[in-house]
């Protein structure tokens, strides 16, 4: 039965991950490392699948072997919420762009001064 639950939060986990490829303000890599989490309790095979992939599994490795994201996934990731913060001016202008500067200021600023 805790089988089935990982795997159920596994993949609510990985669907999550994709939302976040497309929407700027949303991470993807978090929530495939939650997946990664879930499915080494649950379907290896799926752990795997997501460790093998070409563009998401070097990142989430990274993160498992070093506790580190690259210099170029950082610059990416607020490159993403910049883009987000300046779209959200142009569709919904005040005051949700000043929560989505909020976010990418607190937010950029912890990812830009983590380590490599």
């Amino acid at each position: 039965m805790r089988r089935h639950i990982y795997r159920a939060f596994g993949f609510l986990a990985v669907g999550l991950g994709a939302v976040g490829a497309f929407l700027p303000i949303m991470p993807t890599v978090p929530f495939l490392l939650l997946a990664v989490y879930f499915f080494a309790r649950s379907s290896p095979e799926l752990e795997k699948k997501i460790l093998d992939h070409p563009h998401w599994g070097p990142q989430v490795l990274d993160w498992r072997e070093r506790r580190a994201i690259s210099r170029r996934a950082k610059t990416m990731a607020i490159g993403a919420m910049a883009t987000g913060a300046v779209f959200t001016w142009f569709t919904l202008g005040a005051p949700w762009y000043y929560i989505s500067l909020a976010i990418l200021v607190v937010a950029g600023s912890w990812i830009a001064t983590r380590n490599e």
